[in-house]
């Protein structure tokens, strides 16, 4: 699996298993060498922000009341959405 797969794929399991009712959360993202690739806070509503081992924002997520996850880019800009259960 490619480093760049691997962050996707951490990313999309960390937006899918958040909290919306959980405090404050971090979590770290390493790749099989222990090196740190990125990580991502959720906040109390469930919102992720995601950034790389630098610390600079790479991007967003965000669900509404639907079950649909939003993922934005640094800029803003919709990457990609999943749709899950109703929170």
């Amino acid at each position: 699996m490619s480093r760049t797969t691997a962050i996707i794929a951490g990313l999309t399991l960390a937006a899918l298993a958040g909290d919306a009712g959980a405090q404050q959360s971090q979590q770290t993202y390493r790749d099989s060498s222990g090196r740190v690739t990125g990580r991502s806070t959720t906040d109390s509503q469930g919102n992720q922000t995601f950034s790389g081992p630098d610390g600079r924002t790479t991007g967003r997520a965000s669900t509404d009341s639907q079950g649909t996850t939003t993922f934005r880019d640094s800029s803003g800009r919709v990457t990609g959405t999943t749709t899950g259960p109703r929170r």
